[in-house]
């Protein structure tokens, strides 16, 4: 068994405080965490560091990582639109084995700043899925694969042809879920089928990212995209919520909610009404979204989130932010981590206290959230081995 002892620590699903405690490690999990020391033999000292729980990053499209920067300017449809945007066509025209050397370059980046697991939308079906394994295999980091069909028949379309049924089964074998574009690229029968085939495993779906995509639903549909994936669809996981209205939101809150401020940002969406969502009692995590628009570093998106929020006059408690970053994301995706408590997997950051942009640390969670940065971060344990010792 390892003891970290002396050091600050954000411990259980309340990240409660504890300026000078320890945490026991065994077999890659925490055994025992709280004030004072251990009486573990095998101890290392951490004075000097704050330890939190290790970054869970809700949402991303991990191989758009090939098309960094495409068509800068433009907003979401001509962007990433699964149909007709840039992303779509550098994935066709990009090799396998250039989409899997920047995927895993992006995993390396997001483990270096504190990011230990992930979900990702992954589309092209089974070969999208066995993609992403074998670009992430060996590295340690959590990954949780949300698959897709190509399908795309419309909100007046067909449902899923028996074909598409069987990729869909194919799809949910070897992933932990679906990931869906949105209720705009299928109908209400197709929403109810993507349900039922998926059974206990995640389903999770964009909704109501922007005003195009809300004002799309109301022109051929009558309805907004919320009421039809909460009504056929039942998804344990809703991504964006952008422009959403505050009934919208509440009817939301029976599904998780990720929301990934710095791409809404990018493309022009809006501003992901976050204090509304928690007043509502919802659970929200933190996404960074398309490695084409931003890089995945959590970091940012906490920074980025907080003043843009304070700028419109809705003020979040930094601690909650950081939630949102750790135990709700690992809650939302089902993994065993997310927070610093016994049973949890031992997946940590170590951040200097000492570091210049740090000191002194009055408000650990303030600072955690617009003054911590990828230098300040000391150290990574992501199960019990720090990267140094992990990493292939």
């Amino acid at each position: 068994m390892l003891a970290i002892e002396n050091a600050s620590i954000l411990i259980g699903p309340g990240l409660g405080h504890v300026e000078r405690g320890y945490i026991e490690i065994a077999d890659g999990i925490i055994k025992g965490a709280g004030n004072g020391n251990s009486n573990a033999r095998n101890k290392l000292n951490a004075s000097g560091f704050l330890v939190m729980p290790a970054f869970v990053n809700a949402h991303m499209h991990i191989a758009d990582s090939i098309g960094k920067d495409i068509a800068a300017g433009g907003r979401l449809d001509d962007r990433v639109h699964p149909v007709s945007g840039a992303k779509k066509k550098i994935l066709e025209g990009s090799r396998p084995e250039h989409i899997k050397a920047l995927v895993r370059n992006s995993a390396i980046s997001m483990l270096k700043s504190g990011i230990t697991a992930f979900a990702d939308f992954r589309e092209g079906g089974p070969e999208g899925v066995r993609l992403l394994r074998d670009a992430i295999s060996g590295l340690p980091i959590r990954c949780v694969a949300l698959g897709r069909v190509d399908h795309y028949g419309g909100p007046s379309g067909d449902g899923l042809s028996e074909q598409e049924l069987a990729a869909a089964k194919d799809v949910l074998a070897i992933s932990e879920g679906l990931g869906i574009s949105g209720a705009n690229e299928n109908s209400d029968t197709a929403l109810e089928q993507y349900r039922q085939v998926a059974g206990e495993k995640l389903v999770a779906i964009h909704a109501a990212e922007s005003r195009e995509t809300v004002e799309f639903s109301l022109k051929n549909t009558g309805k907004r995209e919320v009421e039809r994936i909460m009504a056929h669809l039942r998804p344990d996981i809703v991504v964006h919520m952008t422009q959403a209205t505050s009934d919208e939101i509440t009817l939301a809150s029976k599904s998780g909610i990720v929301v990934c401020p710095r791409a809404n940002g990018v493309l022009g969406a809006g501003l992901p009404r976050v204090a509304d969502m928690l007043a509502r009692g919802c659970q929200v995590a933190i996404g960074t979204d398309n490695v084409m628009l931003n890089s995945p570093d959590m970091f940012r998106e906490l920074d980025y989130v907080w003043k843009a929020s304070h700028a419109q006059g809705d003020f979040i408690e930094p601690r909650e932010l950081v939630k949102m970053a750790t135990v709700n994301g690992a809650t939302m995706l089902r993994l065993n981590s997310g927070c610093i408590e016994p049973g949890k997997s031992a997946d940590l950051i170590f951040i200097d206290k000492h570091h210049a942009d740090l000191y002194p640390v009055h408000d650990p969670y303030a600072a955690i959230v617009h003054r911590a940065s990828r230098d300040s971060i000391a150290a990574v344990m992501a199960g019990g081995r720090f990267l140094t010792e992990a990493m292939p």
